[in-house]
């Protein structure tokens, strides 16, 4: 199937500091893709990947579950690590799961997490009806465009598909259990109202995680797809603050020339 106008994976090849974005759960790029825009501006290496069965038709995801999520972020990040000195992994919602992965099982390889409304558990009694209820009904209602600001929009599916769902809830359980292998600094930004995920999520993290380095800040006045909401630019302001402390020197003008050089290979839908 095509990749729906808008849902394109983003790359630009910037500086020695690399950030590898994660999209949430139906959703696709065009969420986070601001965000990518902003710190590749910046001088920084970006790398906004497609999850598999993402940004086609919801029956796609189906046939995926969260291993091959994993796979697809998995493969970014070292793809990243090859050529950039530093890397940050940031995600929103099911994308922030994925981040934490990431930063529990390479551990030193990532210089820093940033979280906006992360997802770390599957909410409500449907969930633990999942098991039976994917084989029974192949979707339910979709879960996109929880956000505030008027005439935003999320590209994401109108249903959700249950065996995805499924998997997504034991994803939900392999992050849980690597919380506390997860040490390094962490910037967690949370909405203070959010229809798709509890803020219960944010408050466990930050219970759990080994991170000495933390720092949490409460948007009030965006949903869940913050990143296209009223708290957007705080959220690209306060991330790239978070990278340029810890990787003192991205995007200066040295980085920035070597950005300016590699325009050319840069790649966008």
């Amino acid at each position: 199937m095509p990749v729906l106008p808008g849902a394109e994976p983003f790359r630009h090849e910037g500086g020695e500091v690399g950030v590898l974005l994660c999209h949430g759960f139906t959703g696709s790029p065009q969420s986070l893709r601001p965000w990518a825009e902003y710190l590749a501006e910046r001088g920084l290496t970006v790398s906004l990947p497609l999850l598999p069965g993402h940004g086609t038709r919801w029956q796609d995801m189906q046939v995926t579950g969260w291993q091959d999520w994993y796979a697809e972020v998995d493969r970014e990040l070292r793809s990243l690590r090859a050529r950039c000195s530093r890397v940050f992994v940031m995600g929103l919602s099911m994308g922030g799961a994925l981040a934490l992965r990431l930063a529990a099982r390479h551990g030193d390889g990532i210089s820093g997490v940033v979280l906006v409304n992360p997802l770390n558990k599957v909410q409500g009694l449907s969930a633990h009806a999942l098991p039976v209820l994917r084989h029974l009904v192949p979707s339910v209602k979709g879960i996109a465009s929880d956000i505030a600001k008027e005439g935003s929009e999320e590209l994401g599916y109108d249903r959700v598909p249950l065996h995805a769902a499924h998997s997504m809830r034991r994803l939900c359980a392999v992050v849980d259990a690597d919380l506390p292998q997860v040490t390094q600094p962490l910037l967690l930004l949370h909405s203070l109202q959010d229809h798709v995920v509890s803020p219960a999520d944010s408050a466990r993290i930050l219970g759990r995680v080994s991170s000495t380095d933390v720092t949490e800040i409460v948007l009030e006045q965006s949903y869940h797809v913050a990143t296209l909401d009223h708290d957007a630019d705080r959220i690209f302001e306060e991330s790239h603050s978070f990278v340029t402390r810890l990787a003192p020197g991205a995007g200066t003008e040295a980085d920035a020339g070597r950005a300016g050089r590699k325009e050319g290979t840069a790649a966008g839908g």
